[in-house]
């Protein structure tokens, strides 16, 4: 599998003057952690929660979840976004941004007609989101790793990459534990279809990351950021060239985020630095995913704690 090496079309270049958009991507499999990623680091000077901007164009530019405030934020981001009604619709993330669309071969020029609207469009978004929220860092966790090959197209926005990753048995665990634990059939079936997902989702996602420019690039383990958020979170600060300091984890407001998991229901959440319960081992999982355990073990770089001593120094941007 090889990388495309064509561009999208872009929005009109970004003014002199004018900061460009600092798009921070979390990309991985879907509940490995992105939205307590991306609360915490909305917590942070300069840094914005945006949830999974993938959504924004099928919901029309609205948020999932009401609320005054947060409606009031999403229609003055609509309202700057050029020529956004050319893009809406669900066909950008069923055929660019989904790992299923590779799956759906003979869309090459269905593609880049998509793209002709969605490349202007994305960009024009960030910059919306940028100047609503007076943020030089848009946190986006749609996760979908062909979503960050797109973004990497992009002439008008700087993209920074985390490949995160979480413990695969918890990554089943949270798409079965709401199955009845006596429907053994559908169970196991949900646990296949789930490693599969993984999979494809890895390689496409290791194929991106190995392709971002290395300073660009850091892949980070869930459980690490659970060990030492304050530490993860320097780490994150010196690869994007942030000069924020560390919130208080005992007090986390969710923000404004266009969509997440049920954790953004809550306008306030404390940090629990610790995984949840354990999970259910599966044979089958171990099995499907040993191969993706040596590969994670090979990527660089990954991103280790950093201590205040070693943070000291680092300069904004």
């Amino acid at each position: 599998m090889t990388a495309s090496t064509e561009t999208s079309p872009s929005a009109p270049p970004t003014p002199p003057g004018v900061p460009r958009p600092q798009v921070l991507f979390l990309m991985g499999s879907g509940h490995s952690g992105s939205t307590i990623l991306g609360v915490t680091l909305g917590n942070c000077d300069g840094f914005f929660y945006a949830g999974e901007l993938d959504n924004w164009l099928v919901r029309k530019g609205a948020s999932l979840l009401g609320g005054t405030e947060r409606t009031r934020f999403w229609n003055e981001v609509r309202d700057g976004v050029e020529d956004a009604e050319s893009a809406f619709g669900a066909d950008a993330q069923r055929y660019l941004e989904r790992s299923s669309a590779i799956l759906r071969p003979g869309k090459a020029a269905l593609r880049e007609r998509l793209r002709a609207s969605w490349a202007p469009v994305t960009e024009s978004l960030y910059r919306s989101i940028a100047d609503t929220a007076g943020a030089a860092y848009i946190v986006d966790s749609a996760h979908f790793p062909l979503r960050a090959r797109e973004l990497k197209r992009l002439e008008g926005i700087d993209v920074y990459l985390i490949f995160l990753v979480r413990d695969p048995q918890q990554v089943v665990h949270s798409f079965v534990k709401h199955i009845n634990r006596h429907a053994h059939a559908e169970r196991r079936w949900r646990t296949l279809v789930t490693n599969a997902d993984m999979s494809l989702t890895y390689l496409l996602a290791t194929q991106v990351f190995l392709g971002h420019p290395r300073e660009r690039r850091a892949l980070l383990r869930h459980e690490d950021f659970l060990a030492d958020p304050q530490g993860i979170l320097r780490s994150i600060f010196a690869l994007t060239g942030s000069s924020a300091a560390v919130p208080d984890l005992s007090s986390l407001q969710t923000g404004f985020p266009m969509q997440g998991n049920r954790l953004i229901k809550s306008e306030m959440v404390s940090f629990r630095g610790k995984p949840g319960p354990p999970a259910h081992r599966s044979r089958l999982t171990a099995i499907l995913q040993l191969p993706w355990r040596a590969v994670f073990a090979l990527l660089r770089p990954r991103m280790r704690p950093l201590a205040p001593e070693q943070a000291q120094g680092q300069d904004g941007p």
